[in-house]
């Protein structure tokens, strides 16, 4: 392929992404389900190319970043809460899913043996880092169930593939690794990963204190996640681990390392780069379809199909059955060893964290990595098949569960049950009285010298403040705050126009214009945030 060919490609790639993208949210479903079924429909429109989804650029590109991504917008605390939880899922549901798989697959699928479903298994355990949480937030899920799913489908992946290390090893060579060659491999993974992830992560932050240049800190946090996951790759650890550990380091310190103009910019930027990533793979994913069917040689359509939606149906009946007695098992060592007194989660709970395990693209790209040949020179036996049926098992469990995770959550009566973020509103009234007794102090200091000037500001926090009350001992103070607001947005309004006026008239430049549109954009992010609390 030529560069012009591929530059055409992708500038294609990405206007069906801003196309599928607008779409989704005229529509108000999740992103990811609409990317991949606009994937599937593109795929067999003639004259479309078919673009063949490389392994490499998944796990060596792709998803170094994403991960990083959703390790920093994790809370480390709320990560750290549900840690039992998490480590149930991420460790136990996916060696329970393997051996699932590797007891099922022999007896429903022709030239299935064990060790085959072992392969299968560890390809389709780890849930998708994106897919599950985006979904989740979208339909308004509780936190808990949130900070779960996304801290299960951060970590199983390097369960996931380790698990499948070792079943290549069985069908490959035949090598059956022992049990304590085993767990010395699964720590290394864990804790050189984690190890490796967190130097980084101290190194950045170190590096970081003496740098405040928006584009420069941009640049360096594209090459983070490349750098943890390189390091821990090229001493044999989880470069996986790796990432997560170094966002959730970074995550903690990010308060103290950037400028306010620099981390608007940075989470900007990141917004729209993981965006474009996340479109890019799930689209891909969708225009696999045809490829894989034409490789599929010796089944009929339909009986493939029907045995991909079995599959499919088998995944989910294992999640369900691991899920509730894990969540009592994780409930009671919570109170037995952490002294975190909670209440057990409802069946209701249980049963949507069974049913979010979405797969995605780490999947597909696990399966397609699979070697073709064995060690004796034969064909990796059922290769095509176990393509397909991960292609099968993520088409159902991203598009029927996402769409129906809607509709089945409503059903449940858990559609907001979060309720508002009190904690957010707490913080808030803290941060706003810390301020307000600060300046308070000031102006006695000062000895009214500056009486207007202060309670000018005084005044801007006391209406914010009322705007965060309960509304009982004095409603109007609401009512003010939100007349402030709307009045401050008429002048700034005005301002707005005024500003460009004199830009078209050529009495400004438009460098100026931007400057005083970006003061004018913060304003107006600050008022909108406001009305939403």
């Amino acid at each position: 392929m030529d560069i012009r060919t591929a530059e055409l490609l992708f500038l294609l790639l990405l206007l069906f992404i801003i196309a599928f993208g607008q779409l989704a949210r005229k529509i108000g479903t999740p992103y990811p389900i609409v990317m991949i079924i606009g994937g599937l429909l593109l795929g067999f429109i003639p004259g479309i190319p078919r673009i063949a989804l490389n392994p490499d650029l998944i796990f060596l590109v792709v998803l170094p970043p994403l991960l990083y991504s959703s390790a920093w917008a994790t809370s480390w605390r709320d990560f750290r809460s549900n840690l039992v939880s998490i480590f149930l899922l991420a460790f136990g549901l996916v060696g329970f899913t393997v051996v699932g798989v590797a007891l099922f697959t022999p007896k429903f699928f022709a030239g299935f043996d064990w060790r085959l479903g072992l392969v299968l298994g560890a390809i389709v355990a780890p849930t998708d880092a994106i897919a599950a949480t985006s979904i989740a937030k979208k339909v308004g899920l509780p936190g808990r169930i949130v900070d779960i799913l996304e801290g299960e489908s951060l970590i199983n992946d390097a369960t996931g593939l380790l698990a499948l290390e070792f079943a290549i090893a069985l069908v490959v060579s035949g090598s059956v690794p022992t049990v304590s060659g085993s767990l010395l491999t699964l720590a290394w993974l864990v804790v050189g990963g984690a190890g490796i992830g967190l130097l980084v992560g101290w190194i950045i932050a170190f590096g970081e204190r003496h740098i405040d240049d928006g584009p420069i800190e941009i640049a360096l946090s594209i090459l983070v996640p490349y750098a943890a996951y390189f390091a821990a790759d090229a001493v044999h650890s989880s470069g996986v681990l790796a990432v997560v550990a170094c966002g959730l380091f970074l995550t903690r310190k990010s308060a103290r390392l950037f400028s306010p103009p620099v981390r608007i910019q940075i989470y900007s930027f990141w917004q729209s780069f993981t965006f474009v990533l996340n479109g890019l793979v799930f689209l891909l994913i969708g225009l696999q379809l045809p490829i894989l069917l034409s490789s599929i040689r010796g089944y009929s359509i339909s009986k493939i199909l029907l045995d991909g939606a079995l599959f499919s149906l088998v995944l989910i009946v294992l999640r369900m059955a691991w899920v509730f007695p894990g969540a009592w098992i994780s409930n009671w060592l919570r109170n037995r060893f952490s002294q975190q007194k909670e209440k057990a989660p409802s069946p209701r709970q249980v049963f949507i964290v069974g049913w979010t395990g979405m797969r995605g693209v780490v999947s597909l790209a696990a399966a397609l990595s699979l070697p073709t040949l064995l060690a004796d020179g034969r064909a990796f036996p059922e290769r095509d098949l176990i393509v397909f049926l991960t292609f099968c098992v993520i088409l159902v469990t991203l598009v029927l569960q996402g769409v129906t995770l809607t509709p089945l959550v409503r059903m449940l009566g858990m559609e907001g049950s979060g309720g508002p973020n009190c904690e957010e509103q707490e913080a808030r009234r803290q941060v706003i009285t810390a301020a307000l007794t600060h300046l308070e102090t000031a102006r006695l200091e000062d000895g009214g010298k500056s009486d207007e000037i202060y309670e000018d500001i005084i005044g801007h926090y006391r209406h914010r403040l009322a705007g965060l009350q309960p509304g009982e001992e004095n409603p109007e103070h609401a009512d003010h705050h939100q007349f402030f607001i709307e009045i401050s947005r008429e002048a700034e309004s005005i301002e707005r126009e005024t500003a460009v006026r004199l830009r078209n008239e050529g009495r400004i430049n438009d460098q100026v214009l931007r400057r005083i549109e970006r003061e004018l954009d913060l304003n107006e992010s600050r008022f909108s945030n406001a009305e939403e609390d």
